[in-house]
């Protein structure tokens, strides 16, 4: 297949098999579309050695740019943009997904094809003077990106109008696509340890996901056969992973469990074997996973942050807590211990109808067509 003969082109930074909320949106609309007789290309880096170059992933051709280093959680690839560019250059949509340090540049590069940027989150890196500088530069070029954009997609308007980049945003034509969520029902309850009340997470373990809050409080309200159970990457994410200090936190309370990375099907019975999720992040655009453990039939613990709080704002389906807060995270457990069994059948309803996969994708062709046939 040749750069010409596709109807849209993805480019982001990490992409399957690498996990985040950010890659799972770009997987999903990508498969999603092609599923649909749409011609897709990925383009992204080749942040594993072991994954080939190219190769098609559920219908999706996936183009990698080898990487020389990393500089914190951002690959340096040389071959990237150019990559881009030749895979672009024929594609009738071009779909970025932001933040990424060479999406200004890409945006020029591609001046002549309509630009989507669907704008996930301001980049968040811990303190030091070397993540201030890359984060300076990181929004520098995301600000002259979405100005370059034809269109910019975000996940709430919550989220924009908190965001550093709100008065680019505002400035641009946007929309709101909250993002894709597959169905995760249909689990067996196989993590689960005992007759005890068993509170999950799920997703990168890594400092902005606020974990060592999350244990604090949980150890805070929980009694003797309670179970946290944490899932997901800690040996490969980027940017490098906390585990050793959580596990330090932990000591030798064998109430606390780490579960590693789970497939689609581990997923499942992670949310089968659970009786409240908790996502108490320090910087969330969305949480892809709570909004899946509402779909469950599952309570969440979340955080009050800007985009992060929109599922339980509009479901009503748990409580949140402020970010760091362990008195409050230990409350909200407390509190969602005895939620109502018919209150998690309706709000697991009302959690589908919003945040499916299926009505995601339904609103990414709908505007990709319309920019495509303008």
């Amino acid at each position: 297949m040749t750069a010409e003969s596709f109807d849209a082109t993805v480019v982001l930074n990490y992409y399957a098999p690498y996990v985040s909320g950010l890659t799972e949106t770009a997987r999903i609309v990508a498969e999603g579309l092609a599923k649909r007789g749409w011609r897709v290309a990925v383009v992204t880096t080749q942040h594993d050695t072991a994954i080939p170059r190219h190769e098609v992933l559920e219908g999706v051709h996936v183009f990698r740019a080898p990487v020389l280093f990393r500089i914190g959680r951002g690959p340096v690839s040389p071959g990237f943009v150019p990559l881009v560019r030749r895979i672009a250059a024929g594609s009738k949509i071009v779909h970025l997904h932001l933040p990424m340090l060479e999406s200004a540049l890409i945006t020029r590069l591609v001046s002549g094809t309509p630009v989507v940027s669907t704008h996930h989150i301001d980049l968040w890196l811990k303190q030091s003077l070397m993540n201030r500088i890359q984060i300076q530069g990181v929004n520098l070029s995301v600000r002259n990106a979405l100005h370059n954009s034809t269109h910019v997609v975000v996940n709430s308007e919550d989220q924009a109008r908190h965001s550093n980049m709100w008065p680019t945003i505002a400035r641009s034509e946007w929309s709101t696509i909250p993002a894709p969520c597959l169905d995760p029902n249909g689990g067996a309850p196989t993590f689960r340890d005992g007759p005890g009340y068993h509170v999950g997470f799920l997703g990168r373990i890594v400092p902005d996901k606020g974990i060592e809050y999350l244990i604090q409080g949980f150890l805070r309200a929980a009694k003797s056969h309670d179970r946290l159970l944490l899932a997901g990457e800690y040996d490969t994410v980027a940017g490098g992973s906390n585990v050793e200090e959580l596990r330090q936190l932990i000591g030798d309370d064998n109430r606390i469990v780490f579960l590693g990375l789970l497939d689609r099907a581990g997923t499942r019975d992670f949310y089968a074997s659970i009786d409240t999720f908790a996502l108490t992040s320090v910087a969330e655009s969305f949480g892809i996973v709570q909004a899946e453990a509402m779909m469950c039939g599952l309570p969440v613990v979340g955080s009050d942050l800007p985009g992060g709080r929109v599922p339980i704002q509009e479901t009503g389906f748990g409580r949140l807590a402020r970010p760091r807060d362990v008195d409050a995270i230990a409350t909200a457990l407390v509190e969602l211990r005895d939620f109502p069994a018919e209150e998690k059948h309706r709000l697991a309803k009302i959690a589908s109808d919003l945040y499916s996969a299926d009505r995601c994708i339904d609103r990414y062709e709908i505007l990709f067509k319309r920019l495509r046939n303008s």
